[in-house]
């Protein structure tokens, strides 16, 4: 009768472990199924380590019965002892006694503590001659014990799972060749746009790469946005670049540099006499880009009435010079950049929205430095080389302090600001190395010093406080009474505030001359 109810409650247990690969896939099924295998056995910790297919490398483990500190060791201590045994015969390992095996004590209390003898079995899970995973157990050692039934049961198990790792296994390896393909694609995409001016290779500014890749060949309208500094004038030259246009003109024009009386002359061009001073025909940029690319840069500060002509150009691809009635053909395509918020330009009145729907066909979003802060250091060494050669200078690095100032700053200014940033550090520079002290003071934040403030806020309004009376005790050499009136309080107040901070005015005194 007790053989019988035995043989029924393992056949009960086999059923939770195949109810648990059933229900949930195998990275939740790992835990319950070592903690139900746990209880059955009656012992106190176990793993399970899955192998990457045709590998040895750990693609997915778990444990029972240790905390995350044990699981580590214990895991480093297999890797180089048991585990790499079965690993390599595929035979289920027993070592019935640890102290007797000192290679392969781990730093787990329990396995350390020989109090009571430990007894470790590893077994592998296979298929196919091949070993996906293995399980690992400790259990208290008895005399003239075998474990046969730990043996059989987790060879069972094994057996139940080993479909299901198999899966897990091809899985996984079917998403790191999507990767790999992945990553090549984005790498061939950042070799195609990365020009000497453009760098970059942040996954923010891959993103940006393959949005060039796919709009570059076309002829649609291209919308860079981004702060100032971030580089959308480069990012417009790798689209025009990559493009069927590449050989025919790139014609640039910054919208807020030119005078509203002369910007439409500018864009489409005047006749004789159409104005005072327009003592010739003169072609516009438009006309000057037929065939090829327009840039216009800073979009948003075209006045309204000219607006309305860009509009005709995209929607007609024609214009009319000032002075002349004639219409003339253009065959351009358009690029558009931008710092400003046209959507809030719009709803004030200040930009048409009938002209940003045809400019936003389709909009590239530069990232800002302090978004993409990976490719500082990159950014450095290309500033580094171009500044040697442009100034005839021989730096050779930046010091780690330094690099450690870059990294905090927020870069107000982008890039542009790194840039002319580094050449002053350059030209400041001896013996080929830029330090702190070459960069400029506003770069001395807080947190690059170790000078930002901690603690309550009580705390530090005190510290704030105590340094403005110290910088009032300097300036004006100790005197209480110049002090609590140029801080706004009375004397009595100030004293305790001395006394509280610890702050003796006679230390500040100016010397009497003789």
């Amino acid at each position: 009768m007790q053989s019988q109810n035995k043989k029924q409650n393992e056949i009960s247990f086999l059923y939770d472990i195949s109810r648990l690969l059933n229900v949930a896939n195998i990275n939740e099924a790992i835990y319950p199924i070592l903690k139900l295998t746990a209880g059955y056995i009656n012992i106190s910790c176990c793993m399970l380590h899955i192998f990457k297919k045709k590998s040895t490398d750990i693609l997915l483990e778990d444990a029972y019965g240790f905390d995350e500190d044990e699981r580590q060791k214990v895991k480093k201590h297999l890797r180089t002892g048991i585990l790499n045994k079965v690993v390599e015969t595929g035979i289920p390992m027993l070592l019935t006694k640890m102290s007797h095996k000192p290679q392969f004590i781990t730093s787990s209390k329990e396995l350390a503590d020989f109090k009571s003898e430990i007894s470790l079995i590893c077994v592998p899970v296979m298929a196919e001659n091949e070993i996906l995973a293995a399980f690992s157990f400790s259990l208290e050692f008895y005399e003239s014990s075998t474990f046969k039934t730990e043996f059989r049961l987790l060879t069972i198990i094994g057996c139940m799972i080993a479909n299901t790792v198999r899966g897990l296994q091809e899985k996984a390896e079917e998403v790191e060749l999507l990767k790999e393909a992945n990553q090549q694609l984005k790498s061939a995409f950042t070799e195609q746009f990365i020009s000497e001016e453009i760098v970059g290779s942040s996954s923010k500014m891959r993103d940006v790469y393959i949005l060039l890749q796919k709009v570059s060949p076309t002829n649609a309208t291209v919308l860079i946005r981004g702060e100032s500094g971030v580089g959308k004038e480069l990012i417009a030259n790798a689209i025009h670049f990559n493009s069927p246009r590449a050989n025919k003109p790139l014609i640039k024009i910054n919208c807020s540099a030119l005078p509203e009386s002369l910007i439409e002359s500018e864009l489409f061009g005047h006749e004789k006499g159409a104005f005072t001073g327009a003592d010739a025909q003169r072609k516009g940029r438009f006309e000057m880009a037929d065939q090829g690319t327009i840039f216009l840069d800073e979009i948003g500060d075209l006045p309204l009435n000219t607006q309305v002509k860009i509009l005709r150009i995209l929607q007609e691809r024609e214009l009319e010079r000032l002075g002349s009635s004639t219409t003339i053909k253009v065959d351009v395509r358009v690029i558009t950049a931008t710092n400003r918020n046209l959507e809030e330009m719009i709803s004030k009145g200040q930009f048409r929205e009938d002209l940003f729907y045809r400019l936003n066909v389709f909009p590239v979003y530069v990232p800002p430095l302090r978004e993409r802060k990976d490719d500082i250091p990159n950014l450095l060494n290309h500033f580094i080389y171009k500044f040697n050669k442009k100034n005839n200078l021989n730096i050779k690095r930046i010091s780690t302090p330094a690099i450690d100032m870059l990294m905090y700053y927020h870069w107000p200014g982008n890039i542009r600001e790194l840039e002319n940033c580094i050449e002053r550090a350059a030209i400041l520079a001896t013996e080929g190395v830029i330090h702190s002290n070459h960069l400029p003071p506003t770069l001395q934040t807080a947190e690059s010093t170790g000078t930002d403030l901690k603690g309550d806020i009580d705390d530090i309004l005190g510290n704030v406080e105590k340094q403005v009376i110290l910088d009032n005790m300097i300036i004006h050499h100790g005197n209480v009474t110049v002090i609590a009136k140029q801080l706004n309080m009375t004397e009595r107040i100030l004293r305790l505030r001395l006394q509280k901070y610890n702050i003796n005015p006679k230390l500040y005194k100016k010397e009497k001359q003789n």
